[in-house]
């Protein structure tokens, strides 16, 4: 299949022009017309994950959160991006990332994470289009209700403050970081707001008015591995990264 193909699969549901103007969602490296037989989905591009992919023989490396950021002054191998960057063009290895595009896409990122834990006719969040927000089907008690969300995203660690109610039933996520719509979340009534990245002076504000809930980051957002792989299913051959993982080791002593 044609790499431009692929991109207009991706952009149908998530098109780079609804991505926050800092961001870098798109083809990162690789030419349009090149032919693809396998991709490599992601949700980061690191030298593990390219080196995965020169093993695999892929020709592809799908990824949620984008190689390139900022422009390179140099490619001479000083920085892991300059490393993946020289290693993919010498392998022949397109990158395409969508970042903030696959947020705002409905069905995305933030409403993976609403699946997972079974909310029902979530809507967007904000009015940037980020973030969800939806309900259970019933009333779950806190304690419950944290043991549901940690198992449902398989997640090391969830750090939280309570709420004004011992029972949740209305749910606000976003993935990633998310922390700037927790007063959005308040707003349209939600009982807890799950997302990542969350900072001691937001808890701090937040407790006591909504169960604010933070987890790892690449936790929140490994679920765009399994959107691109549902798009593409049929179209193209897909694997899903094992060298992908969090960055992040939790020391837990009990």
């Amino acid at each position: 299949m044609i790499l431009q193909s692929i991109i207009d699969i991706i952009e149908s549901v998530a098109p780079r022009g609804t991505q926050e103007e800092w961001d870098n969602s798109g083809l990162q490296v690789g030419d349009t017309s090149a032919a693809i037989r396998t991709a490599l989905l992601t949700t980061d591009v690191t030298e593990a994950v390219v080196n995965e992919a020169i093993e695999m023989g892929c020709e592809l490396i799908i990824s949620h959160h984008p190689l390139l950021f900022h422009g390179l002054k140099h490619v001479c191998g000083q920085t892991p991006q300059e490393r993946c960057v020289a290693a993919c063009i010498r392998h022949g290895i397109a990158v395409y990332s969508a970042h903030t595009s696959m947020d705002k896409y409905l069905h995305g990122v933030s409403g993976r994470m609403a699946g997972q834990i079974g909310l029902k006719e979530y809507q967007i969040l904000s009015a940037e289009g980020l973030g969800v927000i939806g309900k259970l089907n019933n009333p779950m008690p806190l304690e419950a209700f944290l043991a549901h969300v940690k198992k449902a995203f398989d997640a090391p660690v969830l750090r939280y403050v309570n709420g004004p109610k011992r029972e949740i039933q209305t749910v606000a996520l976003c993935g990633g970081a998310g922390a700037e719509f927790v007063e959005e979340a308040i707003a349209q009534g939600a009982d807890a707001f799950i997302t990542a990245d969350v900072r001691y002076h937001t808890f701090l504000d937040a407790n006591g008015r909504i169960c604010l809930i933070d987890m790892d980051h690449w936790v929140s957002e490994h679920f765009t591995r399994d959107i691109f792989k549902k798009l593409l299913d049929g179209k193209v051959a897909t694997v899903i990264s094992q060298a992908d993982q969090s960055p992040i080791n939790n020391l837990i002593i009990t």
